[in-house]
């Protein structure tokens, strides 16, 4: 069994952090969250020490590393907002543990070499949650494209999760914190693209702003129109008709992949891959970081005529 810390114990994706500790048959021995509503704890670890101050988080990690070596923590679980990964997986590095972080691992590609001279100071490792890769859709997806060594697929990817104006005053809203929309709900999805048809060749951006960006990206197999949205408006009519908020379709070669459910277990499957020591790592993220941060740092072509997110000269 191996005792685990969380930091970002209220965050969204926090939940299932904590269900697949338990379900690997793990514990959870001390979380931490500047809010203090994380009654979710109750339902898996009901006996975690709980902290709303780093810097007493901080003390209780050292003083059970001195004075219960049985609960000394083995790994960091890591659910705080992006801006922070990079200072918490580094804590948790020099802490003596070892660290799973949610996306994204970083926002800026220059922030994984700086880790990877942490990893290897401490002798410890980063593993981050790309959960796509477990898929069983995406891995069939692979296995077929993998067997063509030739052919070039085009392919269209949409993905529209309804946020309320909440988001907007939330660290969430904040491009310096979260990366911005392709960054905060579409780094797994390029992450995916990139694993099963190679390297990006041409990174285009037609939109990009706080509510939705679109592009072209053309990898070493395939071209990619992209299209990301957290507004509720860019829904197409059959998911609204369902009064459906979150809506993702890609098609490659104009079929469609069904991928809308199996995602329950995923963190589950990634947890039990990392304990058994085949996780994913922190070169594993270097590409989708990349790729992110350059469609934030590149100026929109910009697009004539009536925006439509399905239009498809505006996903060109």
């Amino acid at each position: 069994m191996k005792n685990f810390a969380l930091i970002g114990a209220a965050g969204y994706i926090a939940p299932r952090h904590m269900k697949a500790i338990k379900d690997t048959g793990n514990r959870l021995v001390v979380a931490i969250d500047k809010s203090d509503s994380v009654g979710i704890i109750d339902s898996h670890f009901p006996d975690a020490d709980f902290f709303t101050e780093f810097e007493r988080f901080d003390r209780h990690v050292e003083m059970i590393k001195r004075e219960e070596p049985h609960k000394k923590i083995d790994y960091v679980t890591i659910c705080s907002p992006n801006y922070l990964h990079d200072a918490h997986m580094r804590f948790a590095l020099r802490a003596g543990a070892d660290v799973i972080c949610e996306k994204p691992l970083v926002l800026t590609p220059w922030n994984i070499d700086g880790l990877k001279l942490v990893e290897e100071d401490c002798d410890k490792k980063i593993f981050t949650i790309l959960q796509l890769r477990h898929h069983p859709s995406i891995l069939e997806l692979k296995e077929e494209i993998a067997k063509d060594n030739q052919k070039i697929y085009d392919i269209d990817l949409a993905y529209i999760t309804s946020r309320g104006k909440w988001y907007q005053y939330s660290w969430k809203g904040d491009e310096t914190k979260s990366g911005g929309v392709a960054t905060n709900i579409g780094i797994h999805f390029f992450d995916m693209l990139m694993w099963i048809f190679g390297k990006p060749i041409r990174n285009t951006v037609n939109v990009f702003d706080q509510y939705k960006a679109s592009g072209y990206l053309e990898l070493e197999k395939a071209r990619v129109r992209w299209f990301l949205s957290i507004d509720e408006n860019d829904l197409p009519e059959t998911a609204k008709q369902k009064e459906l908020r979150t809506y993702r379709s890609i098609t490659v070669n104009e079929k469609e992949i069904e991928f809308s459910g199996g995602f329950t277990d995923l963190h589950t499957v990634s947890y039990q891959n990392i304990l058994s020591g085949k996780g994913f790592g922190i070169e594993h993220s270097r590409s989708s970081i990349e790729v992110v941060y350059a469609i934030r740092n590149t100026k929109p072509i910009g697009l004539k005529g009536e925006y439509h997110p399905f239009a498809r000269n505006h996903l060109r």
